[in-house]
């Protein structure tokens, strides 16, 4: 379904369950980390792109406070009053909508009318591709436009957007996730990987074509289980925490590679060292891709791939087997590199891989799983998108 066609299935939404027509639909895509995982709760760094899959949302002002929100996944219209906005109400999907008005009310922008919102998404739900953050930065989108705040005009005014976000999810949905999702569907750009400082929020665009090296980025929705809500996520970033009170430092951005050996004996337990040894091995991971990505050397990007995975899989055990089958698949097919990306536990995983060898790998992976029994997983490639914006 192209991006016109989703567009149009958004308005159809709208009309069939709210009644007439929406004032616009606007769209924001998911986003797919290429290194950098765990780190932004920890104020490192991170490197995502922003994914040719969007959430659409057709949006109407209302003349009084009432959110009415429907969504594709199961057509039932959910009500809640903009002023009765709270942890868990409403529940689900729809308090990822209702979370970006109450988030932007809190911060102090004049936000004082409800909507009529239908959603549709080509975004995969459970994906690890922040499907989440998508439906989030589509709302703050329409929010933004249809009261006037301006917070599609530059990139501060963007950044401000998906700060709003982050709380929505973290406050209302209540995940406790950093703020890479957001702004990888708030900032990214066509072409570009976007290196976040999650200390300061600063962010560089470093170009990331693919396409004139003869190469390909190639997802896999493992399509196992994933979520991030159930203690595993809030676990590993409690971990972090701790050892950084016990190292004396606000975030474990502060401690280098090259202080780890003389860091990790400080620390009260072997969990919290290989935790922490993941984290600050990571961020220099994020530094050394971007390195790569200047010089155009593919190969060592397919090398930190493959460190990042082995990371994520023994010291912050967040890979799971279907993970590590796709990794080890699609480097046996040819792959300069593959890991797990996103949360863990569950999702997708990347591959870097040749573009005449894309149908290659798939198949290879997808004879993987068979002959394990697992259930089929779904590859596809992908280039860095564009951002959120109003489609109509």
């Amino acid at each position: 379904m192209t991006g016109h066609d989703r567009v149009d299935a958004a308005n159809a939404l709208f009309e069939r369950h709210l009644g007439g027509t929406p004032d616009g639909v606007w769209s924001a895509p998911g986003r797919v980390n290429l290194i950098g995982e765990h780190t932004d709760y920890n104020a490192g760094l991170c490197l995502p792109i922003a994914l040719p899959q969007r959430t659409f949302a057709a949006v109407r002002r209302r003349d009084d406070t009432l959110l009415k929100m429907v969504s594709d996944l199961d057509g039932a219209v959910v009500e809640v009053d903009l002023s009765e906005v709270a942890p868990d109400r409403p529940g689900g999907w729809s308090a990822y909508v209702a979370g970006v008005p109450w988030a932007l009310r809190r911060a102090g922008y004049a936000v004082e009318s409800g909507f009529d919102v239908a959603v549709t998404s080509a975004v995969p739900v459970g994906a690890g591709l922040s499907s989440s953050a998508a439906l989030e930065c589509a709302m703050g989108a329409a929010v933004s436009d249809l009261v006037d705040l301006g917070l599609l005009a530059d990139d501060d005014a963007r950044s401000a957007l998906a700060a709003a976000c982050v709380e929505a999810e973290n406050t209302i949905a209540q995940a406790p996730t950093g703020g890479m999702d957001q702004s990888a569907s708030m900032l990214g750009q066509s072409g570009h990987a976007l290196l976040l400082d999650c200390r300061d929020l600063t962010h560089e665009q470093v170009p990331f074509d693919l396409a004139s090296a003869g190469l390909a980025l190639l997802v896999v929705d493992t399509r196992a289980e994933h979520a991030l809500v159930d203690g595993q996520y809030a676990e590993r970033r409690a971990s972090c925490e701790q050892a950084a009170q016990e190292l004396g430092v606000p975030t474990l951005r502060e401690v280098s590679v090259d202080e780890l050996d003389s860091a990790l004996p400080r620390l009260s337990s072997d969990l919290l060292r290989k935790r922490a040894r993941h984290v600050v091995t990571e961020i220099d991971r994020v530094v050394r891709a971007r390195e790569a990505l200047r010089r155009d050397d593919f190969d060592e990007l397919g090398r930190l791939f493959l460190q990042s995975h082995a990371s994520m899989r023994d010291d912050f055990e967040i890979s799971v087997d279907e993970l590590d089958t796709v990794v080890e698949a699609a480097v046996a097919a040819g792959a300069l590199g593959a890991r797990m990306t996103g949360g863990g536990f569950g999702g997708s995983a990347i591959a870097l891989v040749r573009a005449d060898a894309v149908d290659e790998v798939s198949a290879a992976v997808l004879e993987a799983f068979s002959r394990k029994g697992f259930r089929a997983p779904d590859p596809f490639a992908v280039t860095a998108a564009e951002s959120a914006h109003r489609d109509t």
